[in-house]
């Protein structure tokens, strides 16, 4: 049974969304407050949540209650790797969702955190039960990204217009391009 969607997916990070085809992301607050009206339409239940910010930036939050979309969804989330990809540490975990939750006025989820292998198994470890301390109870939904980091021989990637070409936007449309 699906009890929640999320509309999109690091919508202010560069790799997810073109700050130059929309730099004050009001294309992105039009399409989703008509993405939560619509899934609403369809089913009134379900909870539906802005998708995950990475990075945490409340001002990024701001804009978008500035434009109406915190009134159309239910809860905000958040993604977070303080181990790995963030420059801040993970006992800022509490201070990264308050100023969310200040500005957002509803539930704040933590819809991506880990912590990878690549340094020690034991690192992974300690952040996870590190994690565990910090966030639950504080967040209403956490979900934990990967116990399992990639192989190795995969190569790590992100998104750019000039590397894919015509294809690079079809990842905006959904794949309908």
């Amino acid at each position: 049974m699906i009890e929640a969607a999320m509309i999109w997916n690091e919508p202010n990070n560069k790799s997810h969304w073109d700050p130059e085809l929309d730099p004050d992301w009001s294309r992105f607050a039009t399409m989703a407050t008509l993405a939560a009206d619509a899934i609403g339409g369809e089913n009134p239940a379900i909870t539906k949540v802005l998708g995950g910010i990475s990075p945490i930036d409340a001002g990024f939050m701001t804009r978008m209650k500035e434009f109406g979309v915190l009134d159309h969804v239910d809860a905000v989330a958040v993604h977070g790797f303080p181990l790995d990809w963030n420059l801040w540490q993970i006992h800022e975990w509490p201070h990264k969702l308050g100023e969310i939750a200040t500005v957002a006025d509803i539930p704040v989820w933590v819809s991506e955190v880990g912590v990878s292998t690549f340094g020690a198994e034991e690192v992974q470890v300690w952040g996870l039960r590190r994690t565990a301390e910090l966030l639950l109870g504080l967040a209403p939904r956490v979900q934990w990204y990967s116990l399992y980091d990639l192989p190795r021989s995969w190569e790590a990637t992100t998104r750019h217009r000039e590397a894919e070409g015509s294809s690079y936007y079809r990842h905006f449309y959904m794949g309908l391009l």
